[in-house]
């Protein structure tokens, strides 16, 4: 099966980017429903057939990774993917983000069990670690920085979460600093440092629309939680700050590699070329778009009108109903196709040095090994446009 390149688009070497040594970490990003969190697995898997001992990082809550891999479940440690032998091969590991439990982690690691347990207990805690929006993604951001200080792993790729929300761990270490460095803290601080009823007061009204918000999911002691929260916490404010530059300063480096994962439809295209565009800004190495789930054809040089001619001389003379109908089919798949060029050449045509692989759809999820590794195999065949045919690649969600 065959399907017509992107002319304009140069072609994403997935191959070299994997077995490069100096690359420890490859991020997908991009909208919901376009197969990022498969096509991680399915780049885990290669890199580690290829010699690399490499763990795959899913922040996205859905079981597909874990289900794909022959696992039971994932969780917050690295689990060993068994199917993966051989004398020249690495090693697969999988793990989902638990973010509360992360963030426990960090906290014992960081503090003496008399403290850690005040703060396991805060009220304010307890939501903040698990439910407060921009936890997750920082939380994200300690689990990378873990990884790539142990030093254990030849690769790390990560899988964000689905929609825009997938670089906010990008902005997660500026809005820590801007939290820690802000007023607010000081002001939080306050009640529990000076211990009077004038002190809570100030604060009260310093943060009334604050107060009246949160105290509703933390209940009328929200102030004397959160101050309290914020005095244990205190002294590890520091090292989260520090911790969450180093790891924001390494996803800049040459060693991490970026994909925008899309499929070739208005809404993701659009998203893929907003997480493009930021991405550039951000002097972040971004190293290609994984176009997803586009159709293919045996016969792409039969185009839309002709098949359609041909079922209509066909319907004409009362001849081969049944080919009649292929080449209706045919047509619909063409037209199809020739829709889908349309929007993937929004996006390259946006980032004309951009390069991009193509991944034709398959009928059926992947649900095993066998499955991913025909995806990472129709990654790394994609053909260089000047090859003209287009790619012979196996089919992937």
């Amino acid at each position: 099966m065959t399907a017509p390149r992107l002319d304009s688009a140069p072609r994403l070497d997935i191959d070299a980017i994997l077995d490069d040594p100096h690359t420890r970490i490859v991020v997908c990003c991009g909208s919901g429903g376009v197969g990022k969190t498969t096509t991680a697995a399915a780049l885990g898997l290669r890199a580690a057939e290829r010699g690399r001992r490499t763990v795959v990082l899913t922040i996205d809550p859905a079981r597909r990774l874990a289900q794909s891999m022959g696992l039971t479940e994932l969780d917050n440690t690295p689990r060993r993917v068994p199917g993966v032998e051989g004398p020249d091969r690495g090693e697969l590991h999988a793990m989902m983000l638990d973010m509360k439990r992360t963030f426990d982690d960090v906290v014992l690691a960081h503090t003496d069990a008399e403290r850690a347990e005040e703060i396991f207990a805060n009220p304010f805690y307890q939501a903040m670690s698990s439910t407060f929006a921009g936890t997750q993604e920082y939380m994200a951001m300690e689990k990378l920085g873990q990884l790539r200080a142990g030093d254990e792993w030849d690769l790390i790729i990560v899988d964000t979460p689905p929609s825009r929300s997938a670089l906010d761990f990008l902005d997660a270490p500026q809005r820590l600093a801007r939290f820690l460095d802000g007023r607010m803290i000081r002001l939080l601080m306050a009640p529990a440092k000076a211990g009077g009823r004038g002190m809570l007061k100030m604060v009260t009204a310093s943060l009334t629309f604050f107060s009246r918000i949160i105290t509703k999911v933390l209940g009328s002691e929200l102030l004397t939680d959160v101050s309290t929260f914020v005095t244990a916490m205190d002294s590890m404010f520091g090292g989260f700050r520090e911790r969450a530059d180093a790891t924001y300063r390494l996803l800049k480096t040459p060693g991490t590699a970026f994909l925008v994962v899309a499929a070739p439809e208005p809404d993701a295209v659009r998203e893929a070329s907003y997480f493009a565009e930021r991405l550039t800004a951000e002097d972040m190495p971004l190293a290609g778009l994984v176009l997803n789930r586009t159709h293919v054809t045996a016969a792409p040089d039969l185009t839309a009108e002709r098949a359609l001619a041909g079922a209509q001389a066909l319907d004409d003379s009362g001849d081969s109903p049944l080919t009649a109908e292929a080449l209706r089919v045919h047509a619909t798949l063409m037209q199809q196709m020739t829709r889908e060029r349309r929007y993937a050449e929004r996006f390259t045509t946006a980032h004309p040095n951009v390069p991009v692989a193509e991944v034709p759809a398959q009928a059926e999820d992947v649900h095993d090994l066998d499955g991913l590794r025909r995806i990472g195999a129709a990654l790394a065949t994609t053909q260089p446009a000047e090859d003209g045919a287009g790619a012979s690649v196996a089919a992937a969600p």
